[in-house]
């Protein structure tokens, strides 16, 4: 079966069904240049077109690593992504969604990856405190300028989406040509809002974290490793620690996950991926490798479609447009996590 390359939204551009996700390349995963090179390259060989990395992995270090790999030539053939928002240094503006920080950061992007473009420019995270038109003011600059090709969001709330898509609108802007959620198997709430409002406007969808964050790697069937003692735990409690119900429900829906992928006679890594490309509104899943091993784990979902009976048992086992844990939302609304933003205070506490 031959790969499928899919239009990424409205731009004219295709692209390869899974994308290369660098995060795990420099200090945050594997510290070897050569051997992360080497992993890129084994994408690049084996069909993938599509690279996607913000500045933030690793200070810089993962966009370096990138540059350094697509050199001597292999740049024109590559569909290269990354983003902005993510904190950079010291200085309390090195961050955000400004035009000040937007116009200085694509410029040490681009020194990094040792291009004259990026394909697809991000914003990072949403940001309440930046006005949208400010935000897309600035990256119609740099498509004007040639330095951006397109610009997209990513983990924004479906009506974040509408409103900077009506501020594109309204202001003569550049408008949001793809969006990056996080999508699998057991983190479905984008199913109900924002997959539907992508569609709507001709977004391409490039999901993160397809097998949410290890979760449907395999590792975590019965009698194997548990979730509580892994790398990211650590790290991300809320997510792993297994004295919270939510992540009790995350496991036995994994094994779950794990029994039929036994009974279709395929890894389950190959239906994690598969199951999240196979939605008509997802352009490409980005998987995000450390070893050689893991990426040629998953290098055969670039040609896995699911059957509607392994569909329609992944719905038995999780409903469409539910997050198995709650916590699994991506970014924390303010006005969610922060008290003073949802209620009044009683009288007797206002001065």
């Amino acid at each position: 079966m031959a790969i499928e390359y899919r239009n990424l939204g409205s731009t004219g551009v295709k692209v390869s069904p899974l994308c290369l996700g660098a995060m795990m390349f420099g200090a945050w995963g594997n510290t070897d240049h050569d051997e992360s090179i080497a992993i890129i390259h084994r994408a690049l060989d084996a069909g993938i077109n599509f690279i996607a990395t913000p500045d933030v992995y690793s200070r810089g270090e993962s966009e370096e690593i990138v540059g350094k790999a697509l050199a001597g030539g292999r740049r024109d053939s590559v569909v290269l992504a990354t983003k902005v928002h993510g904190t950079m240094g010291d200085d309390l503006n090195q961050f955000g969604n400004s035009r000040r920080w937007i116009v200085k950061e694509v410029e040490d992007s681009l020194r990094r990856l040792k291009t004259d473009w990026i394909d697809l420019y991000q914003i990072h995270r949403p940001e309440p405190d930046t006005d949208i038109d400010q935000t897309l003011g600035a990256l119609s600059d740099l498509v004007s300028a040639g330095k951006v090709r397109a610009i997209g969001s990513s983990t924004f709330a479906a009506h974040q989406i509408v409103q900077a898509q009506w501020v594109a609108e309204r202001r003569g802007r550049e408008r949001f040509t793809c969006e990056q959620p996080p999508y699998s198997m057991l983190i479905r709430r984008i199913e109900a809002d924002v997959l539907p409002v992508c569609q709507e406007y001709g977004m391409g969808v490039i999901p993160w974290s397809p097998l949410a964050g290890g979760w449907l790697s395999g590792r975590y069937g019965k009698g194997g490793d548990s979730p509580g003692s892994s790398r990211r735990a650590q790290m991300l409690p809320s997510r792993y620690d297994m004295s919270l119900s939510g992540n009790q429900r995350k496991l036995e829906a994994a094994q779950a996950f794990g029994e039929l992928a036994d009974q279709a006679g395929m890894p389950l890594i190959e239906i994690a991926l598969g199951f999240v490309t196979s939605h008509p509104a997802v352009t490409a899943a980005i998987i995000g490798p450390r070893t050689m091993e893991q990426l040629e784990s998953q290098l055969p979902a670039l040609e896995r479609t699911l059957s509607a009976d392994v569909l329609d048992r992944i719905d038995e086992i999780v409903p469409p447009g539910v997050n198995v844990n709650p916590a699994d939302t991506g970014w924390d609304a303010p006005w969610l996590a922060d008290a003073s933003m949802r209620r009044r205070r009683p009288p007797r506490e206002r001065s």
